[in-house]
Formats: structure tokens, sequence, C-alpha cells
């Protein structure tokens, strides 16, 4: 790594980043990493830097070239102006919540993500299946963290519904008030490290992000007892020191998962699934009542629960829906703007003439 940019290791640099950098970039512009988005700008921090900048976009009809949270800019010396976007080691991104169509970057340069549920009425299969199948897509290493253990008595039923589809996906349970019991997170959290929590509102996320740090850094809100869901405690994405000297990013409870360009994601979390519709009769297998489905005989002989490829089928139409709207927009986007190169170019021509 080149020495200049050593110091530039404990906001999260490594080799990955160093190894895009120009030559002239040693001299002509500031490193630094963003760490919190605003509405109104982005907070960007590295060791010759620590201002907000207004929000930076690389190019205006692309939107994954948009700056968020964990990305890396090499800023303009004077003005602090980005100039560059660094290649991005990973990417979490879904559609929108609501009816647009537009694509939200939730974080960049993510190497583990703390997937956080509760041992109550909140622990949800599908729901941690379609977290699950954004870091897959994002090829960053997924860890469930189950918090209130301490409000059950037996969490390793809710340990045993996490890992039920998944062989070798890594579970901790904790008590996210306890310094104790989070330590068992340390090894994801060294210098050089990012971790990311995601989770619906209610699961103890913030009290964990509060006990990481070691300071009450978020708001906190209790649960209702009817239904053991919470309100939102945090209204934008940012990241966070930790004393082990990694860094954390807190997103808001996301309620709205709308899935888009993560068919390869899906593939890796129903893997089970997509193997037994491999070995269906007819390559263009419903799973309805084709003869020779082996999903369905999986699901007879009790080898695949039924309501696992409703789940698999809901985020597979869902993630087909949403790609394929997202892909249209893009396309009419396109024509769109070279029709108006079109007209502008021929209206300069008409009026030289």
């Amino acid at each position: 790594m080149t020495s200049q940019f050593s110091d530039l290791v404990e906001f999260g640099w490594s080799a990955f980043f160093d190894t895009q950098l120009e030559p002239d970039d040693l001299d002509s512009t500031v490193p630094a990493r963003v760490m919190a988005v605003h509405r109104g700008g982005l907070s960007v921090v590295g060791p010759a830097v620590d201002t907000l900048i207004p929000p930076f976009v690389a190019t205006p009809d692309d939107e994954e070239t948009t700056a968020t949270v964990g990305d890396w800019l090499l800023l303009d010396p004077t003005t602090y102006r980005p100039t560059r976007i660094l290649e991005r080691k990973s990417l979490f991104k879904r559609r929108a919540a609501g009816t647009g169509r537009t694509l939200q970057l939730i974080a960049a340069n993510v190497d583990t993500v703390f997937i956080v549920s509760s041992c109550n009425q909140d622990f949800n299969i599908a729901r941690l299946e379609r977290y699950l199948v954004l870091v897959r897509e994002a090829d960053v290493t997924p860890v469930i963290v189950l918090t209130k253990a301490d409000l059950t008595e037996e969490p390793e039923d809710f340990t045993r519904a996490a890992v039920k589809f998944l062989p070798g996906l890594l579970v901790e349970v904790l008590d996210s008030r306890n310094p104790d019991s989070v330590a068992c997170l340390a090894p994801w959290c060294t210098s050089g490290q990012t971790v990311a929590l995601v989770g619906s509102s209610g699961v103890g996320k913030s009290t964990l992000i509060n006990t990481l740090i070691g300071a009450e850094r978020i708001a906190t809100q209790g649960i209702r007892e009817d239904d053991d869901k919470g309100r939102h405690t945090t209204s934008g994405r940012a990241l966070y020191r930790l004393p082990v000297g990694g860094w954390l990013l807190d997103t808001p409870g996301m309620r709205e998962l709308q899935l888009a360009n993560v068919r390869s994601g899906i593939d890796d979390v129903f893997a089970d699934v997509v193997v037994l519709a491999g070995e269906c009769r007819f390559s263009d297998c419903r799973h309805e009542t084709e003869p020779g489905c082996a999903v369905l005989a999986a699901i007879e002989s009790g080898t695949l629960e039924a309501d696992r490829l409703k789940r698999w089928r809901k985020l597979a139409a869902e993630e087909a829906h949403n790609s394929g709207s997202l892909a249209e927009r893009r396309a009419n986007d396109r024509a769109f703007g070279k029709m108006v190169k079109t007209v502008v170019r021929e209206k300069r021509q008409h009026n030289r003439e």
C-alpha cells in the first residue's frame, strides 16, 4: 500500500482502493470517506478533511454513481468538490420504498452485515430471507444477530429456525444491553473493517449500536407489548467509530424491502429450491401440477416445506417485476435523453444556417 495513504487504513481503506489510484492522485486530490448521508449533503471524513459537501452523482443518468454512505471519494484539495468515486468492493441497493421506480443505494464498501432480529414475536424467517438476499447479492458476509435473548427461556429455538435452510450461516444470540454478551461480535469489528446493521424497528438495533460504540449515540424507544413492534429511532444512514477500530453503519428500519436486480442473491439463499428445480423433467416447469416435478416431489416427501416454495415464488416474482420496471425506466430515460440531444443539435444547426 502506498505509504502516503497508509493513514487512511483506520477509515476503512485497503489495497483494493490503493490500486485504483493514478500517479497524479497522490498529489492532486484528498481522499475522504462518506460517513453520513443527509438530505442536504454528505459528511465526508479523512486524515486531512472533515466537512459537509453537496450530494454528488458522478454520471447524472446513472443512479448507481450517486455517492452513498461508505463510499470513498477523491476531492479537490481547494474546493473539496468530488472529482471521482472509487470503485466499490460492495454495494447494497434496493428499489426505493413506495410506488416510485427509482433505485436507492443503501451503503457501499461494507465487509460484514449484522442482520438483527429478536427472540420474540418480531422474529420472521421471511424477513430474514429478504435481508439475506441483499447481503448475498452484494457478496458480503452475513451474520444473524438475535437480540433480547434474556427475554426467552429457549433462545436455541430461534437459532435453529434461522439456520434451518442455510447450513453454515453464522448466528450469534445475545443481550444487546450487556457489553460482555455483545463481545461475541468483536471479530467482525476490528480496525479497517466496516460492518452494517439492518433489521426492522423494535428488534434492538439502536441499543446494540450504543453498546458496540460504548456511548449513547442513538436514541432508543420501547416496543409495544401487544405485537413486539417498535418505531424507527434512526432517521439517516451513518458510520460510527467502534472502540476496537472498525466502523459500524446503521440504516433506518426498512419495512418495504422491494428487491431489484438481486437474482443471484435469491438463487443463493434458495439454493435448495433452485437445485430441485433443475431436476424437474421439463425445463419450463412451474412446480404446480406438472408431471416429473422434483420440487413437488420434495414437498410430498417432506424434504421441502411448501411455505419455503411460496416464499421463493414471492421473492422471485417481486424481483422480476421490480427489475423489469427499473430496466424499462432506464431505457426510457436514455431514449428521452437522446431525443433531447438530437433536438438541441438540430436547433443549433438551424440557427447557424
